[in-house]
């Protein structure tokens, strides 16, 4: 593998990438459904299923910033000759590179990134600096109002 920075990023971005790209409605709808049954959000996998559909596919413009976010600090924090060996696309080596990315995006610092360009995102989308804090609390809230009101039908005691 070439110790080119420009070249090890590019074969990072594509394991990445490709990872992303990987993951069909099909299973992140089945990720969600698991996660909202887990947490107690929806009180079965009918009522789960349903409120997942809600749930809309993240942007693919954030991907791209949150990768290039990863990247950056990668190449910041760990010795080229490292990121030379992660950077060679085998499975072992794109499962390690995901895995550090994952654990990125758990970081404080990105879960304020994530949350600021929400907001971002949905000041865009609505015009108001307001409505924009409200989008991007907009799949929590839903979800977990979604939740309560389909509780409340299965008791028989919609409010």
């Amino acid at each position: 593998m070439s110790t080119d920075p420009a070249a090890l990023r590019a074969s990072l971005l594509n394991m990445l990438r490709r990872r992303v790209q990987a993951q069909d409605e099909g299973r992140r709808r089945e990720a969600l459904v698991e996660y909202l049954a887990v947490t107690g959000t929806a009180p079965d996998k009918d009522q789960a299923a349903a409120l997942a559909g809600l749930v809309p596919p993240v942007l693919p413009d954030l991907y791209e910033k949150w990768i290039g976010l990863f990247l950056d600090r990668l190449f910041e924090t760990v010795p080229q000759e490292q990121v030379a060996v992660l950077a060679e696309d085998t499975p072992d080596n794109e499962a390690a590179v995901v895995l550090a990315y994952l654990m990125f995006l758990e970081s404080e610092r990105m879960e304020k990134q994530v949350q600021q360009d929400l907001e971002v995102y949905g000041l865009a989308h609505s015009g108001d600096a307001d409505q924009g804090g409200a989008v991007a609390g907009f799949l929590r809230s839903r979800i977990l109002e979604l939740a309560k009101e389909m509780n409340a039908k299965d008791k028989g005691s919609i409010h």
